[in-house]
């Protein structure tokens, strides 16, 4: 099947039998009176998978994924997460925060066992844990250092090691990767796929880039502009078994991206 079919019939997905590790039901958001921010969302979120969300500047990405994290409020509908309602942060999801959200006063390690402090985890099995995510992110000798020793791509692999060491069953994901480097952050993603099918975890990741979101995702959510609605699901036909670089020349990739910014360009007219 080629991507572009594979765009064309998919786009449904949403609506078929899956097990959904996270749903979003007629979830409508406004800010204040006047900022209508998400109107009449559905979506089912794959368990196991990675789901990317993708639209314009200010189409209601990160608004969705806080929502889903329990940090804001709907204005109507609801969301389910194992099929219970969210009305708040919970243990089975884990946030990674764009600007890193380290604690400046705690070491690598201390930041990583946060959450487990936090759960009352008893500190040698905590920092047992931490390290070995911290071992896991590519952090090993770097323990006891602080977020202000450490480059920005650094500090975003400790946030990452943080969220896996509570072992959430979703992990939210908002532009991990937009404050480093193009040459970093495709080695990033490229750890973070293999981290990711060890740990089999279920993932909603928020980018802005095109490329990135056909990389990493077995689904992407393309929202419209604001209010944010779902325009499509498109389900790239990728084989992740072949290196890294023969993936992004292949047809079905290229194609896939292309056809994501035909349909982007056109709220940019």
């Amino acid at each position: 099947m080629s991507s572009a079919t594979a765009i064309n019939t998919l786009q449904d997905a949403a609506s078929g039998d899956q097990d959904y590790i996270a749903e979003v039901r007629d979830l409508t958001k406004f800010y204040g009176s006047d900022i209508h921010a998400l109107s009449s969302i559905n979506l089912g979120f794959p368990r196991g998978q990675m789901t990317t969300l993708l639209g314009p500047s200010g189409c209601g990405k990160t608004t969705l994924l806080k929502i889903i994290a329990g940090l804001l409020e709907t204005t109507t509908g609801q969301v389910l997460v194992n099929g219970k309602e969210v009305v708040g942060p919970g243990p089975e999801r884990a946030f990674v925060f764009q600007d890193f959200a380290l604690l400046p006063w705690a070491t690598v390690l201390r930041n990583v066992a946060f959450g487990l402090e936090l759960n009352g985890v008893p500190k040698a099995e905590r920092e047992e844990k931490a390290r070995h995510y911290i071992d896991e992110v590519g952090l090993t000798g770097f323990e006891n250092k602080y977020p202000h020793e450490l480059s920005g791509g650094m500090r975003q692999r400790v946030g990452l090691a943080r969220a896996l060491v509570v072992n959430a069953d979703v992990l939210l994901m908002d532009e991990p990767f937009s404050a480093v480097d193009e040459q970093n952050r495709r080695k990033f993603q490229e750890d973070l796929l293999h981290l990711l099918a060890a740990e089999k975890k279920s993932v909603i990741f928020v980018t802005h880039s095109m490329e990135e979101a056909v990389y990493i995702s077995d689904q992407i959510v393309l929202l419209s502009p604001r209010p944010g609605r779902v325009h499509s699901i498109i389900r790239p036909e990728i084989s992740r078994d072949a290196d890294p670089e023969a993936i992004r020349r292949h047809k079905n990739y290229l194609d896939t991206i292309e056809k994501i910014w035909s349909e982007l360009r056109k709220y940019l007219d």
